[in-house]
Parts: structure tokens; sequence; C-alpha cells
């Protein structure tokens, strides 16, 4: 029965009518993953010369089991953001007659078999040959490689079930964060050292089996912990009645002030908080105001006199993060029911002027959180400052414009990491704008006065790009209406 599931999945992927797109993607994809895991297997070959190098410690062993704990917590963030649920394909399975059992199990299953699940085994094996197998022999490479190998596969049953049970929850986004604070921040803040705590485990590992046993017992429990929650909560119609429950009122009541447009961003907003994608983005929005903690805290971008220029690209993606993201699909996030807005008598105009007022509204909410910056210094806050007036006024026109050149359709409940649904040339050439339009406007002045001429000139065409506003948006607006049956012909296709 498992080869048979195995063979309906293959069938319904031939038979698809975009079988021929989806497998050159995959064999692009395929390419890049054994490019990315052939860089993997360097970095496992070479690792022991990099730490020699790095702490000039001999006792390269020593030092990698101090720090292996960190390794396991850049899993824990890479699983949770890249790593995709298997029940994508539960309801197209369930009505059949065959026991939810086996469909877990086929479904878990094949979920293991991924790229993700090699990486620790090519990363460390090497160093096991190296080093542990001239001192400790081949019981210390299989204790040692195997301790790490079954905690990775551990996080991978782990994650299956964590992100199932809180993704996109308020609690979810807190225990990530805490695992990053706690985890990687107590070491860098001095609190204590958590690698030096659980190094002992993995050199016990270097003279006897017993951690691989106990971890081969955990490895089985966060299977079955997975399991078990995916099978009491495989019945489709429970898991749309909670998501109705956790959406049912998620209106923004100030959108209300601005009428049909406001309407337009209130339904804007509800189609991003209800479907996987869009989360995923509102999401990596937060994790970006972070952004400027690598910029502002590095001793090499430090100026004692003016504004160093990498700031001005710091500040613009910092209070535009949401807009160059989400802004960057513009229609796509619509493709589903574009044809409901052009049958609707001033449709497509409202809900591009809702889109307007959801970036705008969103990108005064991120400038607001950048405020803390000015702890770095006041300069830093003019730098945000203008960058958003230059986001708000000039730049949203300008990602907009390049978005509407042939949107493509894409599925709003499939997850955003290596999901490349929607995604086009002009997508790919939306960092152009980003990276030269402001410093067009910026090093001229910059140069030829200061530094703050620079970000006056930058706030001064934000302001007269607010204030042309509706001349600008007209812009877009026409070129939706102008291109309106090629947009709506290309989001019928089958994804």
């Amino acid at each position: 029965m498992f080869f048979e599931l195995i063979r309906l999945q293959f069938l319904k992927s031939i038979r698809s009518t975009s079988f021929a797109k989806s497998l050159i993607t995959n064999i692009v994809l395929g390419l890049v993953i054994l490019l990315l895991l052939s860089y993997v297997v360097l970095a496992g070959v070479f690792l022991p010369k990099i730490i020699q190098e790095i702490t000039g410690s001999k006792d390269t062993l020593s030092v990698l089991n101090s720090y292996l704990i960190y390794f396991f917590f850049f899993e824990f963030m890479y699983r949770y953001f890249i790593q995709q649920l298997p029940v994508v394909d539960l309801e197209s399975l369930l009505h059949l007659p065959i026991g939810k059992k086996k469909i877990m199990h086929m479904l878990l299953g094949r979920s293991f078999f991924s790229p993700m699940s090699i990486i620790a085994l090519l990363l460390f094996l090497p160093s096991g040959v190296q080093v542990v197998l001239p001192e400790y022999g081949m019981l210390g490479v299989l204790g040692w490689v195997g301790s790490i190998v079954l905690m990775s596969w551990i996080l991978h049953w782990f994650m299956l079930w964590f992100k199932q049970k809180f993704e996109d929850s308020t609690l979810g986004l807190i225990i990530v964060v805490a695992v990053l604070v706690l985890g990687s921040g107590s070491s860098y803040m001095g609190w204590y050292n958590l690698g030096e705590i659980i190094k002992p485990l993995f050199d016990f590992a270097l003279t006897s089996l017993i951690p691989v046993i106990v971890l081969v017992i955990g490895l089985i429990g966060s299977y079955f912990l997975c399991f078990s929650y995916y099978l009491s909560n495989a019945y489709l119609e429970d898991l749309s009645e909670e998501e109705n429950v956790r959406f049912t009122d998620q209106s923004i009541g100030f959108f209300s002030r601005f009428g049909q447009a406001g309407e337009m961003a209130n339904v804007e907003w509800k189609l991003i908080i209800r479907h996987k994608k869009s989360r995923t983005y509102l999401m990596l929005t937060g994790f970006f105001l972070l952004y400027g903690l690598i910029f502002y805290t590095n001793p090499a971008y430090a100026s004692d006199e003016g504004i160093s220029p990498i700031f001005i690209f710091v500040g613009v993606f910092i209070t535009g993060i949401f807009m160059i993201q989400y802004g960057q699909l513009f229609l796509s996030w619509n493709s589903q029911n574009f044809d409901f807005y052009l049958s609707k008598k001033g449709g497509v105009e409202e809900l591009v002027k809702g889109k307007y007022l959801l970036f705008i509204s969103v990108s005064i909410l991120c400038f607001l959180a950048s405020v803390p910056y000015v702890y770095f210094g006041w300069q830093i806050l003019a730098v945000h400052a203008a960058t958003f007036l230059f986001n708000v006024g000039v730049l949203v026109h300008a990602i907009i414009y390049l978005a509407l050149w042939k949107p493509k359709p894409m599925d709003l409940n499939k997850g955003a990491m290596f999901n490349y649904e929607g995604v086009g040339a002009a997508q790919w050439l939306m960092v152009v704008p980003m990276m030269v339009l402001p410093y067009l406007i910026y090093l001229p002045f910059s140069l030829l006065i200061n530094d703050y001429a620079g970000l006056i000139a930058l706030s001064l065409c934000g302001i007269v790009g607010i204030l042309s506003f509706k001349l600008l948006s007209k812009i877009n607006i026409k070129r939706v209406y102008d291109n309106k049956y090629e947009i709506s012909s290309s989001f019928r296709q089958e994804l």
C-alpha cells in the first residue's frame, strides 16, 4: 500500500498541466542543491583547519564539541523557515479507502527524504575521519558522528510537530525568538556558555555508544509524537473550522476611514493573515527589522565624520521591508480572484489604492519600530526618517511599476521558502530601484555639500512624491487597466 501511495503521487505530478515547467524548475533546483551540498562537504573537509586558524587551538575536537550546540541552533532556525509540512497532499488522500495511519506514515516518511537530512552527516563525517578515527577508532567515529546525525534527525521530527502546532502563532514566534536569544545571545552577553554545558554529551559519545542508544530512543519518541499529533488532527473539517475561528474578525478599524480603498486594504490584510505564504512574509518583516544590528554595531561602518553610505541602504531596507517583499508580487496575491475585481465597477482601482494604503501603513509601523536605533546615534534616526519618506513617496511607485510587468499566478497556501510561484524577471530586477534610486539622489548632495544635505534631498523627494501621490498612483492604475486582459489570462493558467 505504501508503494501504491507513492505511485499515486507520481501520477499526480506527471499528469499536471504544468509538469514540463515544474520539471525544468526541479532540475535547476536539484543542480543548485547539489552545488550547495558540495560546499557543505568542502566545509566539512576543511573544518578542523578552519577551527585551528580561528581559535589557534590544536585540540580542534574539544573546541568543536563545545560549539556543536550552535550548529543545532542554526539548524533549528533554518528548518523553521525552510522545512515543508507533509500535509499539503492530505486533502487528496483522505477520501481514498486507505487507513489514515498508512497515509500519515507515507507523508511523514516522504518528508524525511530531504537534503536537510544529510547536511549534518556531510558536514561532520570528514572531521570524524580526520580527527576522531586516529585517536578513538571506529567506535568513536560511530558514537560521535551518530550522535550528531541522530540529534539532527530528532530536530526534523520535532520541527514537523512544532510547525504544525505553533506555526504563525504568537506563542510559536516567541519560542523561536527565545531559542535564538537564550541560545546564541547568552554567550554573546556573557550570561552562560550553553556550548560548555552540552559539551560532555559529545565527549562521552567518543568513548561510548550509550548516547547513540539514548538518542535512538529519542528519535523514535519524536517520530511518534509527530505521528500521533498529525493523526489526531487529520480531519480537514476540523482544521478548516479552526482556521475560520482564528480569523473570524481580523479587520483593522483604521482602514474603514478611507472609504472603498480602506475596505480593500482590510480585505488585503485578511488575505495576509489567512494564508501561509503571506503570513511568512509578514513574520520575516519583523525579523528583518533587526537588520540594522549587523551594520550599526560593526566598527567597520563607523564614521567619526558624517554618515556611512551603506546606512542609506539599511534605512531603505528596514523602513520599507514589507513594501519590498510583499509589493514585489503586487497582483499575484490576488491571482485567484482577479476576475472578480475586473467585473466590479472601479474594483481594480480600489484594489490598487487599498494596497497602497496597506503598504504605507505598514511602512509607518516599521519606521516607528526602528526608532530605538536612535541608541546608536541621532544620525541613524535621521537616516531612517529620510529613507522612510523616500520609500512611501517614490520607491513604492517604482516597485509596483516593476511588479506589474507580466505578473504570474501563485498558490497562497504554500510556504514562502524555496517557492518561486509568482516570481518572474521583474522580481529579480526589483533590487535595482531599491539600490540605485536612493543613491542617485543622496550621493551628489553628500559629495558636493555634506551627508545631511543628501538626507534632506532624499526627504524632499519623498515629500514631493507624497504630495503627488494621486498623479503617480494613476500611472500604475492605468497600467493595470491597459493590461487587464493579459493579466487575467495569465492568472487563469493552472500552477
